[in-house]
Parts: structure tokens; C-alpha cells; sequence
């Protein structure tokens, strides 16, 4: 078994999400994350779309322009080993623009996996 993670832009989870159940994957996690690459953005395209730095309110003035984090959507998938390059791919497909900041994937082992209200383990759990 894998987990995939995926960071990827806001405006594509919908896509991303209609692209994998297309491809009979529907189950997974979405969460709203902040973070930013090694790449140098340009932040005056998110001024321009009025997005606003949620964790540098707690600082009296901000983060500093070059450590701004930028919204993004992260998603966890549990699939089976011979179901990851199909998970991965199409994620890429919908989501690659060729511009930075288009996301990344991360796939790691899962040793085990355990449904709580069954008590299945393993390949069934998922």
C-alpha cells in the first residue's frame, strides 16, 4: 500500500477530484494548507486576487515579502501499489500548467491499515 500526497493549487481540487473518481479512485482527504517552494514568487499576482497571508496576521507586521506562504490544497490518497503511477499521472495531467508553484506529489509506503467500525486490516480496510 501507498500514500500519495499531493499539494497542489486551490482552483484544481475539483477537477483533480472529478479526474480521479473518473478513473475509479474516489476515496481521499483534502485539507487546506499554507506553504511555499524554493522558487522566488511573485506575490503581486495574489495581491491582484486579494489573497491575504492568514498566519502573518498573528506577526504585528507580516511576514517578510521573500517568506510569504501561499494557500494551497493538500490531498492524501491510500491506494493499492499497482493503483500509484495511475493516481499519480492523472494528477499531473489535470494539474501541470508548466508554471511554478503547480504542486508536488509525494508517495510513501503504508505498512498497515486498520477500518475502524469493521475492524478489517490490510487490502479490505481500504
Amino acid at each position: 500500500m501507498k500514500e500519495i500526497i499531493a499539494i497542489i493549487r486551490m482552483n484544481k481540487v475539483n477537477a483533480t477530484k472529478k479526474a480521479l473518481a473518473d478513473n475509479g479512485i474516489c476515496g481521499l482527504h483534502a485539507m487546506k494548507v499554507m506553504g511555499r517552494g524554493k522558487m522566488k514568487v511573485d506575490f503581486s499576482v495574489l495581491d491582484e486576487l486579494g489573497v491575504t497571508e492568514e498566519i502573518g496576521s498573528i506577526l504585528a507586521d507580516g511576514l517578510a515579502k521573500g517568506t510569504r506562504l501561499i494557500p494551497k490544497r493538500m490531498l492524501t490518497i491510500l491506494v493499492q501499489d499497482e493503483e500509484v503511477k495511475k493516481v499519480v499521472d492523472t494528477i499531473i495531467k489535470v494539474n501541470r500548467d508548466g508554471n511554478k508553484g503547480d504542486g508536488k506529489i509525494f508517495v510513501s509506503p503504508v505498512l498497515d491499515v486498520a477500518r475502524v467500525r469493521t475492524a478489517e486490516r490490510g487490502r479490505e480496510a481500504i
